[in-house]
């Protein structure tokens, strides 16, 4: 009898997020590991793994045969969700790529403002680029996860086609914070991307290209805000 592997804690924060029951669509699927963990648990109905390149479209493939459930996954090599239909997939999960990179995916899908679909995202880096494009793309974010995995804390993301009050500078660079979120990772966070932005500060305070002085001013706002919601999530915690 095959011994039924687990996910990392990362894919696993993007799994706990899939509704029960829909149909998904899990882009750069690479190993294909996070849809055929949802077919072994019975969360989702169906999946479409899709990938750029044939190789790692194959390891999926070889993974859901070796745990039967090739009849629920459907593989297509494609770039994102470029020949993905709207109607095949409730849920899109993007994992283990840069924010930038998942920016683009999203931005080239004719129908990522459609209603009925949600967005699970998991960048590895680039977090401030995908804030930013969430924020004036029509795509709400309703909320964000903290995971620790090794040294690293990895942010996940949900978001709906709808409204949202602009991101703020500090709030592209840590996500926007309330006082009755349950996030007991969210001190660390803000002082780890603290530090980034003061480090960011000061290697650019001996230039003089017009480019990086502006930059500079972008870092200093960040860091300054940064610090602000540090002071007031602090105070929440008293």
């Amino acid at each position: 009898m095959k011994r039924p592997f687990s996910l990392s804690p990362r894919l696993q924060a993007v799994a706990d997020l899939v509704p029960a029951g829909v149909c998904l669509a899990d882009v750069g699927t690479d190993h294909g590991r996070l849809p055929v963990w949802l077919v072994q648990h019975s969360r989702i109905s169906h999946a479409v793994c899709s990938d750029l390149r044939p190789a790692p479209l194959n390891r999926a493939k070889a993974l859901a045969e070796r745990w039967e459930v090739s009849d629920k996954l459907t593989f297509r090599l494609c770039d994102g969700l470029a020949d993905i239909p709207p109607q095949e997939a409730e849920v899109v999960t993007i994992a283990g790529m840069g924010g930038e990179t998942i920016a683009e995916i999203l931005r080239a899908c004719r129908w990522t403002g459609q209603g009925g679909h949600r967005y699970i995202m998991q960048p590895m880096s680039g977090m401030d680029g995908l804030r930013r494009y969430l924020s004036t793309s029509g795509l709400a974010i309703l909320r964000e996860v903290l995971v620790p995995e090794g040294d690293t804390l990895y942010v996940v993301l949900l978001a709906e086609p709808g409204e949202m009050k602009p991101l703020t500078e500090g709030e592209i660079w840590v996500g926007r914070q309330s006082r009755d979120m349950e996030s007991p990772l969210r001190g660390r966070y803000l002082e780890q991307e603290l530090q980034k932005l003061r480090r960011a500060v000061t290697g650019l305070e001996r230039s003089q290209r017009p480019e990086d002085v502006e930059k500079r001013k972008w870092y200093e706002l960040a860091a300054w805000e940064v610090a602000q919601m540090k002071k007031e999530w602090e105070a929440w915690q008293k």
